[in-house]
């Protein structure tokens, strides 16, 4: 199997496959909670991308590169529903645009697609003030409150504690592409069916999503109340109706 890629199990009905897709600083395992009831629906994988968990450290950090890796993906798994956060959504965005015959389907989380001018500096404060190396799991997960679950599946253990297996380096790059560049081209040529899911109090530049929305034929788009950038983990009973719901539908 592919490194990184994770087979939570599931339906064996033929053609049914679901490919999960992280954000930025995550992993494939952050899908756990959510790839349990996924699996009623068909085959479940996710991926570790490019740079993060088991995934090849190496570059290119570019967006087309990271839907080539889905694509190849996808070749074994056949045609299958994407579901994406952050990150992910732009990459299920990305690979459904170029590769039609691969993608049934996608789910997209709290990303916008134009953010340009926005750099990662603000972030790299931020992410160097954490107490890395961490002291124990219990300390990631009190340091990230809310998120600690999450943020659990994102560490490693070494001999000093507790690291991001990605390296932040190699995410500030990534990022650095989405301040650099629109995503309006892609998002133009998504023929699918296409639900997003928006944070009600998502730091994405307001109204882009339900632009995307608007601008891809038959999409459907959600405000999930009271929650932020993870709405799976924030409020995942709104986010499972509304995925289920959509799910139902193809």
């Amino acid at each position: 199997m592919r490194p990184g890629l994770i087979d939570f199990g599931g339906d064996e009905r033929p053609g049914v496959s679901i490919l999960l897709l992280h954000g930025l600083m995550g992993r494939a395992r952050t899908w756990w909670p959510v790839a349990r009831w996924l699996k009623r629906y068909g085959r479940v994988h996710a991926l570790d991308a490019r740079g993060h968990g088991r995934a090849p450290h190496t570059g290119p950090w570019t967006t087309e590169r990271f839907a080539e890796d889905v694509a190849e993906v996808l070749a074994d798994l056949g045609p299958s529903v994407l579901i994406g956060h952050s990150m992910g959504g732009l990459h299920a965005w990305a690979t459904a645009a170029k590769y039609p015959e691969l993608v049934r389907a996608v789910v997209s989380e709290d990303f916008a697609p134009d953010q340009r001018g926005r750099t990662v500096e603000t972030w790299r404060g931020y992410f160097e003030s954490w107490p890395v190396p961490f002291e124990s799991l219990a300390h990631v997960r009190e340091f990230f409150g809310t998120a600690g679950d999450y943020f659990t599946e994102c560490v490693e253990e070494r001999e000093d504690g507790y690291h991001l297996i990605a390296d932040l380096e190699n995410l500030y790059e990534i990022a650095a592409e989405w301040g650099r560049r629109d995503y309006w081209s892609i998002v133009d040529g998504i023929r699918c069916p296409l639900l997003l899911v928006e944070g009600e109090h998502t730091a994405m530049p307001a109204g882009q999503q339900a632009e995307v929305a608007a601008r891809v034929p038959g999409a459907k788009h959600l405000i999930v109340s009271g929650s932020a950038h993870l709405p799976h983990a924030e409020a995942p009973e709104t986010y499972r109706g509304a995925v289920e719901a959509f799910l139902s539908g193809l």
